[in-house]
């Protein structure tokens, strides 16, 4: 009864005895009980904003991951059948000049030998189709179908298998710049899962060694650890390019040039197939962008775990550049490339076959498109830009863009200590010394020759730690510094360096007073450290030793100077 008149007390008037604690109390249990219920739909409401996917993206993108890889190995299953199918026929032949022979006895092979015989035997089976029915020619060379040259770790189960076919140019060759774009724009977990395939396409087996011995020497650490192989195929694997049908009223060279890119084509998909989930296939004269491995890998995969049954990913607007497919897939093109190999260009068979895919004739060409574009999917912004000036094809140029890609970056700036610059070469244009030392645009001097200098002098004699003088760029990756030295005047007389590997054969050709410190390599770059006990040095100087064929570019320029103890 007391406890009740003091509750009620305590409603009514914080003048009864406890009255005032009670209201305190209750006013602030209900002040707690109402910002919890207008807060709580604001919590939940930012929960379902920004709730935490990551676990559960990684879950959804393994999953896609699993589906790729199941649907490769019942391709590969497919394959095995299709080798067991072959067997059968050859058995099936083998048991025809048996019976037919008075020589053998069946009863002289051992029991397993005649079942095995007796169940594959299948005389009414249908002739197939394969590669020989579209290239007859093959059948006069057992080695036809197989590499002429392979230099391979023999990396295989990659998830992205990179096609880079390339072939002897007669202007200028992009390969290296290429290469070395690819590699270091892949993280070390992007390497681990990617192999690239330099496919090079001459029946020149000099040549291909000569290219193959470039790429060990400068991405040697790349071809070690798998990520690179490099192929070339037989010459037998081609036609007599002479007596190709003229086609699309073309002339004969223009027709010989894209056959051999579609064979080409096949022949590197083929090699690829095995080795890996996805292809992506490139040219040799592209560049890309930073991560660019991790951003294919989960679009696609995005797109399989939405089950959008696509064909191709595209990530350049440009040709066949930047075009991804399942490499379980990779049968239906090759089929294609061989079907109309002499007919039309790769480019074209690809939308053709796409085409048939997906397309309805008795639709118009609108939804004939929207068809497409559900099997052909294309990203944006574009990964891959092409770089190349000069084609393949002789004399022609291809200077097509991909708008959506962006810039390419064609010099490196730095920050040098001061110093008045010089050249003997006269530059283009606005492409200075002067410009590309401060970092503000590239040098681009006309053709250098024997003799020719470009001299750094300080403000204030300086202790050189390093240098780096990167010549070429990925527009034109030609115009570099060839015997080219990188030599320095120290404040003191300084005897002669002993001559390192690189500089040994300019000694007798060093300007007096000065050392050389190291030249520039086959890549046209010169980078290295110079000895402190050479002490504070005056000038730094490019000497060139002989004329050159082509202009000369430096995109980088970076001295870094240290303080002398």
């Amino acid at each position: 009864m007391m406890a009740s008149s003091l509750l009620e007390c305590s409603y009514k008037s914080s003048s009864c005895p406890g009255g005032r604690w009670l209201s305190v109390v209750v006013r602030r249990k209900m002040g707690v009980l109402l910002a919890i219920v207008l807060l709580t739909p604001f919590f939940v409401l930012m929960l379902l904003q920004n709730p935490d996917l990551s676990s559960e993206r990684v879950l959804v993108e393994r999953v896609a991951e699993l589906r790729e890889r199941l649907g490769a190995a019942q391709a590969l299953n497919t394959h095995r059948l299709q080798d067991i199918s072959l067997l059968a026929n050859k058995f099936s032949s083998v048991m025809t000049v048996m019976n037919s022979s008075t020589n053998m006895n069946m009863s002289l092979l051992s029991p397993p030998a005649r079942e095995l015989l007796l169940n594959y035997s299948n005389p009414g089976a249908l002739q197939l189709p394969n590669i020989y029915s579209y290239l007859p020619y093959l059948l006069h060379d057992a080695h036809s179908t197989a590499p002429a040259y392979a230099l391979s770790k023999g990396r295989t189960d990659v998830e992205i298998v990179l096609g880079v076919p390339t072939v002897k140019r007669e202007v200028q060759s992009y390969l290296m710049t290429t290469l070395h774009n690819l590699v270091n724009s892949m993280s070390d977990q992007e390497r681990d899962i990617s192999l690239i395939v330099v496919f090079v396409a001459e029946p020149d087996i000099d040549y291909v060694h000569k290219v193959a011995s470039l790429i060990e020497r400068n991405l040697a650490e790349h071809v070690k650890s798998g990520l690179i192989d490099v192929v070339s195929p037989p010459s037998s694997f081609y036609p007599d390019f002479n007596s190709l049908r003229r086609t699309l009223g073309d002339p004969l060279e223009r027709v010989k040039w894209r056959t051999k890119q579609n064979l080409d084509y096949a022949f590197l998909m083929m090699y690829a197939q095995p080795k890996g989930l996805l292809y992506l296939q490139l040219e040799d004269d592209v560049q890309t962008k930073p991560g660019y491995i991790s951003t294919m890998r989960s679009f696609a995969l995005q797109k399989t775990a939405q089950n959008r049954d696509w064909f191709v990913l595209d990530f350049c607007q440009l040709g066949a550049i930047g075009k991804m497919y399942k490499c379980a897939q990779l049968p239906y093109l090759v089929q294609f490339f061989l079907m109309f190999y002499n007919d039309k260009p790769v480019d074209w068979l690809l939308d053709y076959l796409v085409q048939t895919k997906s397309c309805n004739l008795d639709k118009d060409r609108k939804h004939c498109q929207k068809e497409k574009e559900k099997v052909w999917i294309r990203y944006k912004p574009s990964l891959f830009q092409h770089i190349g000036t000069h084609s393949s094809l002789r004399g022609k140029l291809q200077k097509l863009k991909d708008k959506q890609f962006g810039k390419v970056q064609l010099f490196f700036p730095h920050s040098n200590p001061d110093a008045t610059v010089e050249s003997t070469i006269k530059h283009y244009k606005l492409f200075t010394l002067d410009k590309a030392y401060k970092g503000e645009s590239y040098f681009w001097g006309l053709l250098p020759q024997q003799g020719d200098q470009l001299t750094f002098t300080f403000d204030q004699p300086s202790l050189v730690q390093e240098y780096l003088f990167r010549s070429g760029n990925v527009e034109h990756p030609s115009d570099r510094f060839y015997n080219t030295t990188v030599e320095v005047l120290p404040v003191k007389p300084h005897p002669p360096l002993a001559a390192t590997a690189v500089a040994a054969r300019f000694t007798n050709s060093a300007i007096p007073g000065y050392l050389i410190v190291g030249s520039f390599d086959d890549l046209g770059v010169a980078q290295g450290t110079i000895p402190s006990s050479i002490g504070l040095i005056n000038k730094l100087k490019l000497h060139v030793h002989t004329e050159s064929d082509n202009w000369s570019i430096l995109s980088e320029i970076h001295i870094k100077t240290g303080s002398a103890r």
